[in-house]
């Protein structure tokens, strides 16, 4: 029987913050969205205190993948241990650990080690998952050193928040709408064009082109997946060509909550971002003042945005429904 070869690797950060602060970043694997660059999503699907299954939609040169992940945590020894059970080919095998060593009060250095195998180990297969492994390795350990040497401020630079709206509708008419809403070219304010591609079952890339602030045409760009069992969309803007970037991180989520009744739904837009500490400086200067406009802004221009869905989803889904009441 032939056993294809593992390949190990490690990469190495040293943190100017105390090793129970990283190691709770690394331990919040439902955070990494808005933790970790390459994280689209992540579901949890099993946790007993000790250990937890993930089921992770990742970033990897470019494609959209996905996999389950058992955990062990060990947050006495700072380590986390973790094997992916369910993989995309030609991975056969990955696994790893995440230790966070104390070096001082406030300094630590985080160890990521990663093993993996490939069915045939054939070099392009390997050469693959190893920029993959790295690339995103050294993304992630990056932004978690940034953000763990803000962890007094951490706080002041996470922003969550939900709106929602009561639809006379059935679940189905709106979450159709939700999952095709770039079809409607109002559908983001101040949009001069909207674009969603299928990468593979429910999962999207949407772009969004608008005018930036300097006249120049600014372009985002996000992974949607859809949950239409469970009538969700979550998604990641994974690219702004805004400069400066007043967002370090933001995902969200579409939620449709049919009401106890069977007499409508309950639609929820969910944002969970982060600020980006040099944006904010570079346009509204330094200090908690700055900070706070800052979250002003986006809490107002993404809710609006949300709001401006939510209202076109709920003309669309009654509508439709009006409509299929008068067919009837």
């Amino acid at each position: 029987m032939y056993l294809a070869p593992v390949h190990r690797m490690a990469q190495h950060a040293e943190v100017n913050a105390p090793a129970g602060v990283l190691y709770g970043l690394i331990a919040d694997a439902l955070r990494w969205p808005v933790f970790l660059p390459p994280t689209v999503h992540v579901e949890q699907l099993e946790f007993d205190g000790a250990s937890e299954r993930l089921r992770m939609w990742v970033t990897a040169n470019g494609e959209i993948r996905s996999w389950t992940t058992r955990r062990l945590l060990d947050p006495v020894a700072h380590r986390i241990e973790f094997r992916q059970e369910v993989l995309p080919r030609p991975v056969s095998a990955m696994g790893g650990s995440w230790v966070v060593e104390p070096r001082g009060p406030e300094r630590s250095l985080v160890t990521l080690s990663n093993d993996f195998a490939v069915d045939g180990n054939a070099r392009a297969d390997v050469d693959w998952v190893r920029r993959a492994t790295t690339a995103n390795s050294r993304a992630g350990l990056d932004n978690l050193k940034q953000l763990a040497e803000r962890w007094q401020r951490l706080d002041d630079l996470v922003l969550s928040f939900e709106d929602t709206a009561r639809i006379d509708a059935p679940v189905e008419p709106v979450y159709a709408f939700l999952h095709r809403f770039g079809d409607r070219g109002d559908a983001v304010p101040g949009a001069t064009g909207i674009d969603i591609t299928e990468h593979g079952p429910g999962v999207q890339i949407m772009t969004v082109r608008r005018p930036g602030p300097d006249g120049t045409e600014r372009t985002t760009e996000s992974v949607r997946i859809g949950f239409p069992h469970a009538a969700r969309i979550v998604y990641k803007e994974i690219r702004d060509s805004a400069v400066p970037a007043l967002l370090s991180a933001h995902t969200g989520e579409w939620s449709v909550e049919p009401d106890v009744h069977g007499t409508g739904v309950t639609v929820v837009a969910r944002h969970h971002a982060v600020l980006d500490e040099d944006g904010v400086r570079r346009r509204y200067g330094l200090g908690p003042d700055a900070v706070r406009t800052a979250r002003e802004e986006l809490r107002t221009r993404l809710g609006h945005e949300s709001a401006v869905a939510l209202r076109l989803a709920r003309e669309h889904a009654e509508h439709a429904e009006h409509a299929m009441a008068r067919g009837a």
